[in-house]
This record gives C-alpha cells, structure tokens and sequence, in this order.
C-alpha cells in the first residue's frame, strides 16, 4: 500500500509540475518577473504568477527554476506560506532515487533488460530472475514521470481572499553584476563612459524588469556561489550610450539602478547595458616612489642600492554640478585609453574602482612609468637606547637618497612618499618635505627632461 500511494503521489507531482510548466509558458513573464541583482552573487526575484487562489487554504505547484527554498515569502499582504517542498532534483540519481521500487528498463547495446531498483548509496538492482546486483545492467532508461525537467516548489498558503495571481519574492545564487569603466584620456581631458556587465546566474527570464543594486549588503552566511568572471557567451543587449539611460535612485544606504524597458536573461550569456551617457571631465597624472621604511617595529640598516618602481596615478576630478561629478559610481574596474600618433585608442591602464560617491574624485592607478626610473639606497645608519618618558626605548637615526632619471622629453614632478606609524620624524631634507597626515610624508622632486634629480633625507624613529 505504502509502494502504490508512494507512486500516486509521483504520479500527481508530474501531473502538477506538467500543469505548472505549462501555464510558465503560456503566461509569458513580461509584465510578472522584476529582479534585483546584488554584487555578492545574489539575485532578489519578484514574481506575480496567474493562478486561481482561494480564499482559505490551498496547496499549488510552481515551476520555479533554481531558486534558495529557505528565502520564499509572499509579496502580497493577507498570504502566508504554511508549508513548501522544493524539488530540484533534475540530475540522474535523483531520478533513481525516485525510482526505488520500480522496474527500470535498460538499453544493453540493441538489447533490453529489466530490473527493480531497490536502493541506492549503494546502488542496488533485482534482475528477473531474483538475483541482485551492485551494478546496473545497462544504460537505464527513466519514465517521464520520474525525472524533474525544471525545479519547482510544491506549497501550501492560506490567503485571506480570493486572487488571481500570487506574488512570490526569492533569491537565487549565482549571479551578480558588476560596473565596467572606459575612460579615454585626451591631454587633460578625459572622456568617461560606464556599463553594468550583468550575469543571471542560471535563471532564464524573459522581458524582465531588471534592477542593479551597488554597495555591500551583508550576508548572514558565505555565499554559495558569485558573478562569474567570464560568461561562456556575451551578448550586448543594448549599446545604451545612445538609448535611455538607467534611473538611479536611494534604497537604504545603497543605490539602486533601474534598468529602461524590459530586458532578458540566459544561463552563460553576459549582457552589457549602458549606466549614463558618456560625460567629460579634468583629469592629471601623478608619479609616485613609495619609501621603503617599516611601517611598525624596528628600522633595519640596510647598504644595498634598489630599483624601485615610479607608479603612475591618473586622477579624474569630480566636482558637484557637473554632468560626472553629481552622480554616484558603482564600483568595478576601469581602463584608461589613450590616442597613438594615428589615432587608434592604446589601453595605458587598469585599475580596480571603488564605490564612489558623488563628488569624489577618482584616483586609478595605471601600473609603472618607463622612462622614470628611481634607485633608493640608505647612506647611513645609527641606533642608541635612551631613557625617554615612558622607559627605555631606541632611537634610530637613517639617511636616504632617492636618485630619480627621466628619460623621456618631458619635464616631470615625482612624489617620494615615506609612510611610518609610531613616533617619526623628518629631520632634514634636499627638498621641503610636505606632512600629509601623522603618518604620510612626501617629497615633491621635479625631474628635468632627458636628465636626473637627487633627494636626500634624514628621517628619526623611535620604538
């Protein structure tokens, strides 16, 4: 008996997920599905789906796709959930497991066998003629009925009226969007133009209304998958530099962006949409030297002469009303552009980009300067113990000399920066030195053209 209601209620979940299935496709999801997608992986689905819904309770059966069961909830006020089994068995041994009590048909080359399934971890066969296996005796082939096309959600609800539609909210893991930046530097112009790069994860929606959210939203638990850094495909679903752009709007202490019209989602498809209309803005260069003294603990004597890299920084400034600056920026990743003698666009950096905020300027670093060069030695060294207030404690004396080359036709400042926690001081300097915080110091050092710069310094250090 157990066998026979367990094959009715098979047979009436096929019969309810065919049903399902079948209104999914003929209720076409324009007007029903709006998403929101998160930068951490997540993807807030909202749904209205056409059913007859009683007023009471009742139990319906919805095709879903892949979806987080636990995250379920109502859109509608008056609907509560009871109850719910999700079923996103869609593999194999799922459908074996299913199959347990059943008599299986096997495909062995042109031949045919049968056996029962009764068990599986490990799997277990009884042939014909009574025997059992540990092995299945071909290639099984499965009833309709046993093997899930598509997740779904089989629940019971009580609603306080009746309705023709139900509005459903859950998430699903997997997807992600992220903000990509082209800036095209042009003296010290610059022209900046962004795109959202949206992943579905595995959802398959059409003519959806879709929503970006940017900023860091916490998770209660790690999540189980993220955007994907590649798509197996890409699809640019609308070059929108030239189209309506998205509306941008306040939620909570993040910014959410609607997406124009109605847009679609596949499983491995990347679609590219445009976030605003390409906006000009003042842009300079920087060239930095980065010191090498410890930021904690003791100072080290050290002789030997170091190359050290000239790091190139373009900052793009964004002051408020103006088209760039009076917009907030998702973060992503930004490439720099620059023209050749011909006119064709060379990428000259790429930086990752925080979330900005309206009217904060944009630093990007851009990588290593070729024709500045610097070479960093320390001269020289002393250490003593002194008994200052506070006990005893060492006091270390170091000079430096930063010898910088510029190889190119053109005249250009360097910045040597030397950062250090704790008690510190410069004592004397070749240059002015500039005390940017308590912790940041830096050395302005302009370097001729197609010649050479020294900088000398004296730093103290206590600890």
């Amino acid at each position: 008996m157990r066998m026979m209601a367990s094959r009715a209620g098979r047979s009436m979940w096929a019969r309810a997920a065919s049903a399902a299935l079948a209104l999914s496709v003929a209720a076409p999801l324009a007007a029903q599905t709006s998403l929101t997608i998160y930068n951490d992986g997540r993807v807030l689905v909202r749904r209205q789906v056409p059913m007859d819904l009683p007023r009471g309770q009742s139990q319906h059966t919805l095709v879903t796709g892949p979806m987080d069961p636990g995250t379920l909830f109502p859109l509608d006020p008056g609907v509560s959930f009871v109850a719910g089994s999700y079923d996103a068995g869609v593999d194999q041994q799922s459908a074996l497991r299913r199959a347990i009590g059943r008599r299986l048909v096997f495909r062995v080359g042109k031949d045919t066998s049968s056996a029962e399934v009764i068990g599986v971890d490990p799997e277990r066969y009884k042939l014909p003629d009574g025997t059992i296996s540990f092995q299945a005796p071909g290639i099984p082939e499965y009833p309709a009925d046993l093997v899930t096309v598509d997740p779904g959600y089989t629940f019971t609800v009580t609603s306080s009226e009746a309705r023709k539609s139900l509005g459903l909210g859950y998430f699903v893991q997997g997807g992600g969007w992220a903000a990509s930046y082209q800036i095209v530097i042009a003296g010290e112009t610059a022209r900046m133009m962004g795109q959202a790069v949206v992943n579905g994860g595995p959802l398959r929606v059409r003519d959806a209304e879709l929503q970006l959210l940017a900023g860091r939203v916490s998770v209660a638990e790690p999540a189980r998958a993220g955007i994907a850094p590649r798509a197996q495909a890409m699809m640019v679903a609308k070059n929108a530099y030239e189209a309506e752009a998205p509306t941008e709007e306040k939620v909570g202490e993040f910014h959410l962006y609607t997406l124009p019209g109605r847009n679609s989602l596949e499983p491995g498809v990347t679609t590219s949409i445009g976030l605003f209309t390409p906006a000009a803005a003042r842009v300079h260069k920087t060239f930095e030297v980065h010191g090498q003294i410890p930021y904690w603990g003791g100072l080290a004597q050290y002789g030997q002469e170091d190359d050290v890299p000239v790091n190139i920084t373009y900052t793009i400034e964004r002051p408020r009303k103006t088209d760039l600056g009076d917009r907030p920026l998702p973060g992503g990743v930004a490439r720099l552009f620059e023209a050749d003698s011909s006119g064709r666009l060379q990428l000259i950096g790429e930086s990752a980009m925080p979330h900005s905020p309206a009217g904060e300027d944009l630093h990007l670093a851009a990588g290593v300067a070729f024709d500045l060069t610097a070479k960093r030695v320390q001269t020289g060294y002393s250490t003593r113990r002194d008994t200052l207030p506070g006990g005893l404690r060492t006091v270390a004396t170091a000079d430096y000399r930063v010898t910088l080359n510029n190889a190119g036709a053109t005249p250009a400042t360097v910045y040597v920066v030397e950062e250090r926690g704790g008690e510190w001081n410069i004592v004397s300097s070749s240059v002015p030195p500039e005390k940017q915080s308590s912790t940041r110091t830096r050395f302005a050092v302009p370097v001729p053209a197609n010649g050479r710069a020294v900088l000398t310094y004296r730093v103290r250090i206590l600890w």
